[in-house]
């Protein structure tokens, strides 16, 4: 009995990396966002974590007889990306309503907007996402007239590609009693003509007026779309996603998919700024690695300001192209301190929308005032977007231990009109990574999909050209902004981990933590960055299991 016991304990306390690996991934260029091995060539993995991260000569030694091995003929590897802000749900929503991003013209819209209403029965809602008129000639904003007469039989909706604005018929605004004596909601704001009718458009909160008599699908129907978000989210190798506003119903449906074993993805999910949601996870308490390390519910979102497309974003000065107007704030500064005191006495984390420099002193005002009454080290509040931020705030980031959550894809689609919107002088404060980073603070990086695309590596390598697919403008947007590559690949793993108090367990290839990672055919760290858009995602792999893989053609 007393030999079988030390057996047993000289097994126990054998080093894992002795044991057979369940993969062993040799011959690659493997960056692991790991500073005390930043660079190997293989690695192993045992129960869905890394067990050795080395040479390929090394990981060789750990092959078992029932080990995988993958030989990668010296493929690029990466930690799993992870967005560190997008929508899942809206991604999901988006796959089954007309695709309008892109679309430049309002005719093409209405085009693509026909088709689709004569595919389904009268009276039944047409909805579709991603159209911005400053893709188009003019500019403006449309009107719903020629909308409304080529589609007279059905309401449509359309979401602006930020979110923050739609555009309805005459068919909508009925279904909604939506008239000219209906007045701008708080945070919102209806777009009327010279003659006080409706135009069609609107923005931020006024978009309640009219989604609210939307039915919404079924339980079963946004599972299955759920399903068909994450394949695609898999396809463009991601492994994680922070979402950004969720409801109790819906992350009680992620919580379900995750317990049937669906769920192959790390969801940090934020609570939507809902005063029931809110106090029942308050009460409920932080709580992590749920469901096999999936779900996360520690995060509440928070909306300060509008969008800029959408003249939405809270500005200290009036729009450079629209003077008077200073944009809408969505929230009271004493509400977000409210939420945030709130946060801090029940250890969650507030991630707070916030895009125009009057928007982000609101938001960095609030959680001041919150952490003066509740002061707490490593917080980690966030701001999500600070797309424009007052040279004088910059520095309060890092002296408050805010982190600024950023969209580097944000800056390649709007720096064609920003400077419209904001002028010279304010555009030295707008997409201001270098400047941010230069504080001491860290950048998650995302895409805020379905607003842009969800393939990452858009977003790294506007982090390191700020250029777009075109490679414009030559020498890239205010260059001196960029981020290092190694930042970059940082902001879209290690980083989100740790904005999301996960740095422990994800984030880089490191010995203990969850083997997420992703193969690429080229390597991003090395290409001429006009080649980053050109790389393709081999697999996808979570825990160690391959959830995508990239079927090769004859």
């Amino acid at each position: 009995m007393r030999t079988a016991t030390l057996v047993l304990a000289s097994l126990l306390a054998a080093p894992l990396a002795a044991q057979p690996a369940d993969l062993v991934v040799v011959n690659a260029r493997v960056y692991t966002s790991d500073e005390a091995r930043p660079l190997a060539d293989a690695f192993a993995v045992r129960d869905g974590r890394v067990a050795f991260v080395g040479s390929t000569r090394e990981a060789r030694t750990l092959a078992g007889a029932n080990t995988r091995v993958v030989d990668l003929g010296g493929k690029t590897v990466i930690p799993g990306m992870v967005d560190a802000h997008a929508h899942y749900s809206g991604l999901a929503q988006t796959l089954s309503t007309v695709d309008l991003m892109g679309v430049p013209s309002y005719d093409e819209l209405i085009e693509r907007v026909k088709a689709r209403a004569a595919t389904l029965p009268k009276g039944s809602w047409v909805q579709g996402r991603g159209w911005d008129q400053n893709q188009w000639a003019d500019g403006e904003f449309p009107t719903h007239e020629r909308l409304t007469a080529a589609v007279p039989d059905h309401p449509v909706y359309l979401t602006r590609v930020d979110g923050h604005a739609a555009l309805v018929n005459r068919a909508a605004m009925q279904a909604a009693s939506l008239t000219r004596a209906s007045r701008d909601p708080s945070g919102g704001r209806i777009l009327k003509a010279a003659n006080g009718e409706p135009t069609g458009v609107l923005i931020d909160r006024a978009q309640g007026l009219v989604s609210r008599v939307i039915a919404p699908p079924s339980r079963e129907e946004t599972r299955q779309a759920l399903l068909d978000a994450q394949s695609a989210m898999h396809r463009w190798g991601l492994t994680g996603v922070h979402d950004a506003g969720a409801g109790r119903e819906m992350i009680e449906l992620y919580e379900d998919i995750a317990k049937a074993g669906e769920l192959d993805l790390r969801l940090y999910t934020m609570i939507a700024d809902d005063s029931a949601a809110i106090s029942h996870y308050l009460a409920m308490g932080p709580r992590s690695a749920l469901h096999n390390n999936r779900v996360w519910v520690r995060a509440i979102k928070l909306y300060s300001d509008g969008a800029l497309g959408s003249r939405g974003a809270a500005l200290l000065e009036s729009y450079s192209d629209d003077p008077g107007n200073n944009g809408l704030l969505i929230s009271p500064l004493e509400h977000i301190q409210d939420v945030a005191e709130r946060a801090l006495q029940k250890g969650f984390q507030v991630n707070s929308h916030a895009i125009g420099d009057r928007g982000n002193r609101v938001v960095l005002d609030a959680y001041e005032k919150a952490l003066d009454k509740n002061p707490r080290a490593d917080h980690r509040f966030r701001i999500e977007h600070a797309q424009i931020i007052h040279y004088s705030d910059i520095p309060r980031f890092a002296q408050l231990g805010v982190i600024p959550s950023m969209q580097a894809s944000h800056q390649t689609s709007d720096m064609y009109w920003a400077g419209k919107r904001l002028g010279p002088e304010r555009l030295l404060g707008a997409y201001a990574w270098r400047s941010l980073l230069n504080t001491g603070v860290i950048i998650p990086n995302g895409s805020d999909f379905p607003v842009e695309y969800v393939n990452p590596l858009i977003s790294f390598h506007a982090a390191i050209a700020r250029q777009d697919a075109n490679d414009y403008p030559v020498g890239g947007w205010y260059p001196d902004q960029r981020m290092t590559r190694e930042e970059a690949l940082k902001s879209m793993t290690l980083w989100p981990a740790y904005s999301a108090f996960q740095e422990a367990e994800l984030g880089s290839l490191s010995v203990g933590k969850h083997a997420d990672f992703v193969v690429l055919d080229q390597d991003i760290m090395r290409i001429a960055p006009e080649l980053v858009l050109k790389t393709e995602v081999m697999s996808t792999w979570v825990g160690g299991k391959v959830v995508y893989e990239r079927k090769l053609q004859p």
